[in-house]
């Protein structure tokens, strides 16, 4: 069978009361859309089209191997596949399904496919409890399939049916080109309905084949931050049974956010509300703290994260400790057996083994060598308002608490630097450097009281 998949992404989301197109909000921290486009992406296919109106959901999303197709006027889902039929070839298959549909399997729409015969209709439905929100199956005597009726347009007895329409269709593409041009918008919204070719399928006895949903929850549309909410929770709780059938200890699983790729190693456990962003790869045998965000890292194995630590594009090693509340800014990379502590900034830092940084610090844009003790209170002093230079210290060294390095600046091996010192020529190795002004007693000051 050859096969198109059109996906409708051009809704304007008004009751997400949102300048963002709905389709691009996220879930996972990744756009509902995305998430449809990779349902789909194993599914033998010639080619996939998105429908859209707004231009900046091309503009956001141009990494996605689709087809753009803009309507131009919001005239319903008819109206937006029909500005697709152009491109296909009458002879082939459209897989029609909504962009804001974001948990849709791909289990459940080859299963559509596989059952529905060469010159049928098929139609994804479900039974759900309280169907509201939906369009209803409205089915005959004999139990065949009769048209489907949007929410808006039915009556109260309709209502009441539970059977629902999943928005998901597989229909010969001549059928649509014959279907679509006639549609009428008879209808409360004075839209096209796509639904609709349903009862002209019905009319010119056409075989309408209904095939069910794997679970209520991945036909669950999004219109509103409600929904986006209660879905974003649903499938992060899904996520967290996974993780943690593979091995995963979460302190609570209701308070852990994957947003994005997660790996781990064995006998790891990670603490509440714990966010993960992007590409996040754990050893095993660590301990990630609670409040802790991970974003785009990779730690080693036996990696203890404090609580209230913030990690984003950096590389940890085996048996490092960071926090807590410690920030490790991008282009870092630590070294094994390095120790970050309390309210330590790092960024663009290359801190090598065994080296300590335990308290209130700012490295950044530095080079630590082995087994330097950084005193508390010390800062690299790296921009100078213009550009950023770099700061480098040797192995062993021993920096004095409240020390300024003014970089670019070199403290050599073994070298020792005075507590309250600021660096601004390079220090010799295996020598103490002490840079600070004279201490005075002033004679005769008295402190100022209140008048």
């Amino acid at each position: 069978m050859s096969l198109n998949i059109v996906i409708l992404a051009a809704g304007q989301g008004k009751r997400m009361h949102s300048n963002l197109p709905k389709v691009l909000h996220c879930l996972g921290g990744k756009t509902l859309l995305e998430h449809v486009v990779d349902a789909v992406a194993s599914i033998e296919k010639d080619k996939i089209y998105v429908v859209y109106s707004d231009n900046v959901v091309p503009e956001k999303l141009s990494h996605l191997s689709v087809s753009w197709v803009k309507q131009e006027k919001p005239l319903g889902t008819a109206h937006a596949v029909h500005q697709v039929l152009p491109e296909l070839d009458e002879n082939s298959h459209a897989l029609v399904l909504c962009g804001d549909v974001p948990l849709i399997t791909a289990n459940t729409v080859q299963r559509l496919i596989d059952r529905t015969a060469e010159d049928a209709v098929g139609c994804l439905t479900a039974m759900i409890k309280y169907p509201s929100g939906f369009g209803r199956v409205i089915r005959g005597a004999r139990g065949q399939l009769q048209s489907i009726v949007e929410e808006r347009d039915a009556t109260d007895r309709q209502r009441k049916i539970r059977e629902v329409n999943a928005g998901i269709y597989i229909v010969p593409v001549r059928y649509l080109k014959q279907w679509l041009p006639s549609l009428k918008a008879h209808n409360a919204q004075n839209e096209y309905y796509f639904t609709d070719i349903i009862a002209s399928a019905i009319e010119d006895q056409v075989t309408v084949q209904t095939t069910y949903a794997g679970s209520v929850m991945e036909i669950q549309g999004i219109n509103d931050l409600d929904q986006l909410s209660r879905l974003e929770r649903y499938w992060q709780r899904e996520n967290s049974r996974c993780y943690m059938q593979a091995g995963l200890t979460l302190k609570d699983p209701e308070r852990f956010d994957v947003r994005g790729i997660f790996e781990f190693g064995r006998d790891t456990t990670v603490d509440v509300n714990v966010i993960i962003e992007g590409v996040v790869k754990v050893g095993a045998n660590c301990l990630i703290g609670s409040n802790v965000v991970l974003r785009n890292v990779t730690l080693g194995n036996h990696v203890e994260v404090k609580p209230n630590s913030i990690i984003e594009e950096a590389t940890i090693a085996d048996h490092c400790t960071i926090g807590p509340f410690a920030r490790v800014r991008p282009g870092t990379q630590l070294d094994e057996n390095v120790r970050i502590g309390n309210f330590v900034e790092l960024k663009k830092a290359e801190v090598h083994e065994g080296s300590k940084i335990s308290h209130l610090s700012y490295i950044g844009d530095a080079m630590i060598g082995k087994n330097v003790n950084i005193g508390a209170g010390t800062i690299t002093c790296n921009y100078d308002g213009a550009n950023k230079h770099r700061t480098v210290i040797g192995d062993n060294a021993f920096i004095g608490s409240d020390s300024q390095f003014i970089a670019p600046v070199t403290v050599g091996e073994n070298a020792t630097i005075g507590a309250g010192s600021t660096i601004t020529q390079d220090a010799p190795a295996d020598k103490l450097t002490v840079a600070r002004s004279k201490q005075v007693t002033i004679e005769g000051w008295k402190r100022p009281e209140k008048d």
